[in-house]
C-alpha cells in the first residue's frame, strides 16, 4: 500500500490505471502555464491574501518526500533602516578620538607643557628680584616715632647712635597701651636678622610676659655700657637683653646673635 500523500501534492507517479487516458492535474497545469485559477468567494482566499503569506515550495520527487519548506518574505530595507535609531554622539558632544588622544599623552609631553608655564614665571620672579628689588626691605626714618615719645614725656627715651651702615630701620611706632605706653623700633642687622628695641613704662611683671611669652626665662646678668642687663630667652629662637630701671624698661629682643644684640644695646644714648 502506498503511503498517504498530502491533499495538495501531485503524485510522483502519474501513470493512469489500465484502460484510461493520462490525466494531468489541474493545479499542475496551471502552475506550468503561469496562470493559476483564481478562487472566488466560495473557493477561499483571494490572490492578495495569498501574496501576504509565506509561499509553500514543493520539493522534488528525489528529495525523499519531505514536507513543504516555509520561506519567509525578505523584509524591506527601508523599513529596517527606519527601525534602527541614529547613532548618538559621545557624552558632552566630544569626539571619542580627542578624548583618547588626551589620555594617551606621554610624561614627556606633560613635562614640556609644564615647562612652558614655568619659564615665564621664573623670568618674572628674576626680574622682580634683580631689577625691582622685590626682596629688599623698606627702610624708614624712625625720627618721628622718637620725637612723639619724647613729646609724650611718659618715660626717658634713648636712641641708638653709631650703628654701622648695615643696620636698617624697618618699623617704628609709639603707642599708648593699657598700663602705660610703648616705643617700638624694628631693625635688620647686617646679617639680615630681625631685632626690636622696646622702651616702655608698663610694669615689668606685665611687660615681660607680653613680650617674651611664658617661655621667657632669665639666663643671668651681663654688664653692658656700665649698666646691669639681664639675659632672657624668648619665643622660639629669640633672645633678649632686659634693662630694668625705675621709670622704664628696655628690651632688645630678636633672633639675632648675642653679639648683635649687645651692639644695639650698647649704642643707646
Amino acid at each position: 500500500m502506498d503511503p498517504a500523500q498530502p491533499a495538495d501534492r501531485v503524485p510522483a507517479d502519474q501513470t493512469p490505471p489500465d484502460g484510461q487516458p493520462p490525466v494531468t492535474p489541474t493545479g499542475a497545469t496551471d502552475a506550468v502555464a503561469g496562470s493559476g485559477p483564481s478562487k472566488g468567494p466560495a473557493g477561499g482566499r483571494s490572490a492578495t491574501e495569498t501574496g501576504t503569506e509565506a509561499a509553500l515550495v514543493e520539493t522534488t520527487a528525489g528529495a525523499g518526500g519531505g514536507e513543504p519548506a516555509l520561506v519567509e518574505p525578505v523584509p524591506d530595507a527601508a523599513a529596517v533602516d527606519a527601525d534602527v535609531p541614529p547613532a548618538r554622539p559621545a557624552a558632552g558632544g566630544r569626539p571619542v578620538g580627542k578624548e583618547k588622544s588626551r589620555s594617551e599623552r606621554s610624561p614627556k609631553d606633560m613635562a614640556l607643557s609644564l615647562l612652558v608655564l614655568l619659564v615665564p614665571i621664573a623670568l618674572l620672579v628674576a626680574f622682580y628680584r634683580g631689577f625691582l628689588g622685590g626682596e629688599q626691605p623698606t627702610v624708614i626714618d624712625a625720627t618721628p616715632a622718637y620725637e612723639q615719645a619724647r613729646a609724650a614725656n611718659a618715660f626717658p627715651v634713648s636712641e641708638p647712635a653709631g650703628l654701622g651702615s648695615g643696620w636698617r630701620t624697618v618699623s617704628a611706632s609709639y603707642r599708648t597701651v593699657e598700663g602705660g605706653a610703648n616705643l617700638r623700633v624694628g631693625y635688620l642687622t647686617p646679617e639680615g636678622r630681625g631685632v626690636q628695641l622696646v622702651q616702655s613704662n608698663v610694669p615689668p611683671e606685665k611687660l615681660l610676659p607680653a613680650e617674651l611669652t611664658a617661655e621667657g626665662q632669665p639666663q643671668g646678668p651681663t654688664d653692658l655700657g656700665g649698666h646691669n642687663w639681664q639675659r632672657y630667652t624668648g619665643r622660639g629662637n629669640d633672645q633678649a637683653l632686659v634693662l630694668l630701671e625705675p621709670n622704664r624698661t628696655i628690651l632688645v629682643i630678636g633672633d639675632a646673635r648675642e653679639n648683635e644684640l649687645r651692639q644695639l644695646a650698647g649704642a643707646l644714648r
